[in-house]
């Protein structure tokens, strides 16, 4: 057991070694007792965190903000919109200040090719730790809530389970890579043999795919990519489809919507479950678009596990909080 977290900032998935996200999940399991058994676990009493959202949240907010106070503390839920950063205040200013006022500071920032950057300069000038509720190149709370939910439902060995990470056709936006770019790097750390399916359009970012090569080399583990998502389902042990944008092939949001739409057969329905293990496990971060990225006899039915993918925010955060707070 890793215990050298207090104070540390969590931006990247491999910020924390797999023996210390090993650790995270120890603890997340014990916090997660706890809740259920009422017993009280004031780990944070008279913390403060402060939350800075520049992007709209469900999960991510509700989650951090009942778990701050599950753990004594309090959490602050700050629209970007409603500071003064639009007049002024630098990212340097944020960290410098905000970390003065709170002992830890959550942000989320999605910005293509700018969320990233943000949060590490916020934590270059904070003396409190700085958490990422998600940024345009990783979302690494919702990788351990999902590594936290397969562990769950498949045991700690994970060695051969396959695990599929595909692209998901979705009408609403260009959504962020973040995502799927948090799980090959974090799966591939844990016995899991990954598969990346997605159009030809949709690539991740080359470093992180490099990363994940890496990963999958020195844990002894596949890690494969394919454009065929039938091909991509078969015998799967856990299936992850989402929905990204074309960040690698374009920005533009008309050329984006074009990309994306070419490409609506790419949906999660019965027929391609039927294609995966008897077992198998759907997950998906939430909100899903039904009917586009997922049946809804699929995320309504036996192999959905996105309720208790979701509760596991909630305790996967507040092992990192306590950890990193305290």
């Amino acid at each position: 057991m890793q215990t050298n977290f207090r104070g540390r900032d969590f931006i990247g998935d491999l910020d924390f070694t797999k023996e210390e996200v090993e650790t995270v999940l120890d603890v997340a399991w014990d916090l997660k007792r706890k809740r259920a058994l009422g017993e009280p676990h004031a780990l944070l009493r008279d913390k403060t965190l402060a939350m800075l959202f520049f992007f709209t949240s469900t999960r991510t907010r509700g989650s951090f903000e009942a778990g701050m106070a599950q753990l004594g503390g309090h959490g602050a839920f700050i629209d970007s919109e409603t500071t003064q950063i639009s007049h002024g205040d630098t990212a340097k200013e944020i960290g410098e200040i905000f970390g003065r006022y709170f002992d830890g500071i959550a942000i989320r920032q999605c910005d293509w090719d700018f969320g990233n950057k943000y949060i590490n300069e916020v934590a270059k000038a904070s003396r409190a730790p700085v958490l990422n509720m998600q940024c345009d190149v990783y979302h690494p709370f919702q990788c351990l809530a999902d590594l936290m939910t397969i562990h769950e439902k498949k045991g700690r060995d994970l060695k051969r389970k396959k695990v599929v990470v595909s692209w998901a056709y979705a009408a609403s936006y260009s959504k962020p890579i973040s995502v799927p770019q948090s799980l090959i790097l974090q799966m591939t750390r844990f016995g899991c043999d990954v598969v990346l399916a997605h159009p030809p359009e949709f690539k991740l970012m080359p470093d992180i795919m490099q990363q994940a090569k890496d990963n999958a080399q020195k844990y002894g583990v596949g890690f494969d990519v394919t454009d065929n998502m039938d091909e991509a389902f078969k015998d799967a042990d856990v299936v992850y489809p989402k929905s990204w944008g074309p960040m690698m092939t374009t920005t533009g949001k008309d050329e984006g919507k074009a990309l994306i739409d070419k490409y609506k057969s790419w949906i999660t329905d019965e027929r391609r479950m039927k294609l995966t293990k008897e077992d198998s496990i759907y997950m998906h971060c939430l909100p899903a678009d039904r009917g586009l990225e997922v049946t809804d006899r699929v995320i309504d039915g036996p192999h959905s596990v996105v309720y208790d993918e979701a509760e596991n925010r909630l305790h996967a955060q507040k092992a990192v909080m306590a950890l990193t707070m305290s």
